[in-house]
């Protein structure tokens, strides 16, 4: 965007004509910025909002997922007909085509991102009596998986701005009993690494990346998932890179790869590895990847990277739109992140700057002009499962009752807690479009910017 537009043009152009701005038009809106000049739209009628009646900015539709296509058939019916419905052929291929894909030395795939995670804290050990610590905006799983080694979770506070893990606050919350570090890299935006790993490693504690939502995503040119101890993916349905469900474990040590081999593999030992005899926790189970997952996985990842740089390119040109309008703040990136995977496109909303209307209303209004936004997360530290599993038998009889009641006292998370009253995303999937959707969206929040003591009443 050319730096002579003002917030000012910006505003007036999508307020007086968001609602007529047309995907098949040559005239972009963001064309029209470039050259200076500000679309003249009369108002009318159809410029009311649509949540009280007026025109939607977009009544199209946004692509589905996930995507699947002709090799896809041949890959699953290749495995099935053969009868390789077993770890066998296909995932060994995948884990070595991931590893590759990440710059990590091993791949270890898993039947899920959930067990991908579990798996590497089995590895390391951990168990009852230690203490694990983990963000608060994040998806319930980077804590369940805690709570089945029942460790004890602890919470780091958020970075609003980024919406991830606050490196400032990391250290204070180490004590003798933590045993692992999990930074999640959440929607695809990289945790800052180069603070988290160097809190880590004057401690002497390993970490485990929760990468489960950050397909590609790079921190200083490298692969998010091959920093620290492990990195861990998920292929459920959602993700950007999926096979229904699915996970991975990459690291660049062999002995973790070992352990986590046998962790998840009843305590066999992994091809040309070291082998099981050389795993010292023993606990094991069955997390394998199924065959057709591996072959499903191999034909996916076709246009990966095609899609990834796609998504880059849209959410970019949205953020220079959305920073022109007052109370709208897409997610800061930590200067080491040289790609965000987007598998959310995150920002916040000022509702001070929209005459104070509630983020619920917001997001109806913009719902109601043809784009598919939603809330985020709220405070996995409060949550009902979390609290009602520390009040259990097994953990008072660990930790006790002093420490448990204390608990919700020590992971208070100020931060997070307006985090997730501000937090608004879009899903990678709207990403998969065109620049002229992006203007489309852009314009869709300026509208209800333009109108919102309007709607704040209503």
């Amino acid at each position: 965007m050319n730096r002579k537009t003002t917030r000012r043009r910006f505003l007036e152009s999508v307020g007086l004509a968001g609602a007529a701005v047309g995907l098949g038009r040559s005239r972009t809106l963001a064309g029209m910025l470039q050259e200076g000049k500000t679309p003249s739209v009369a108002m009318t009628e159809t410029e009311k909002p649509a949540l009280l009646g007026g025109k939607p900015v977009y009544s199209g539709t946004w692509p589905g997922w996930p995507r699947t296509s002709k090799s896809d058939e041949e890959a699953v019916m290749e495995a099935l007909r053969a009868g390789r419905w077993y770890r066998s052929r296909s995932v060994p291929e995948f884990e070595e085509k991931y590893a590759a894909l990440n710059q990590a030395k091993y791949c270890i795939a898993t039947s899920s991102g959930t067990t991908a995670l579990y798996t590497s804290l089995g590895a390391l050990g951990v168990g009852p009596g230690d203490e694990v610590i983990v963000p608060p905006y994040t998806f319930m799983a980077t804590v369940t998986v805690v709570l089945l080694h029942y460790a004890l979770p602890v919470f780091v506070d958020s970075n609003r701005e980024s919406f991830l893990m606050d490196p400032a606050k990391l250290e204070a919350a180490i004590t003798p009993r933590t045993k692992a570090i999990i930074p999640v890299h959440i929607g695809g935006n990289v945790a800052d690494m180069d603070r988290i790993l160097a809190v880590a490693e004057k401690h002497k504690i390993p970490v485990v990346g929760d990468a489960c939502q950050a397909h590609l995503a790079q921190w200083r040119g490298r692969s998010a998932g091959s920093w620290g101890t492990t990195g861990c993916y998920s292929f459920q349905l959602s993700k950007n890179l999926c096979s229904g469900e699915g996970g991975a474990i990459l690291t660049n040590d062999e002995a973790a790869a070992d352990a986590c081999f046998a962790f998840h593999n009843c305590c066999r030992h992994r091809p040309n590895g070291r082998g099981a005899a050389n795993y010292r926790f023993g606990r094991n189970g069955n997390f394998r990847m199924t065959e057709l997952q591996g072959a499903l996985l191999l034909s996916q990842m076709q246009g990966l990277e095609e899609r990834a740089q796609l998504r880059s390119e849209n959410a970019a040109h949205l953020s220079k739109l959305l920073r022109q309008i007052p109370g709208i703040h897409p997610a800061k990136e930590y200067e080491g992140c040289t790609r965000n995977a987007y598998h959310l496109y995150m920002f916040r909303y000022d509702p001070s700057q929209f005459a104070g209307m509630s983020r619920e209303k917001f997001l109806r209004a913009l719902r109601a002009e043809g784009v598919p936004a939603i809330a985020g997360y709220s405070p996995l530290n409060k949550a009902g499962f979390l609290l009602d599993a520390l009040r259990s038998e097994p953990y008072v009889r660990v930790y006790g009752k002093k420490t448990i009641d204390q608990w919700p006292q020590r992971n208070e998370c100020p931060e997070n807690d307006k985090l997730c009253e501000e937090g608004c995303w879009l899903m990678h999937t709207v990403l998969l479009t065109t620049k002229e959707h992006m203007e489309r969206i852009a314009a869709a929040v300026a509208k209800i910017h333009k109108h919102t003591a309007l709607l704040a009443k209503a």
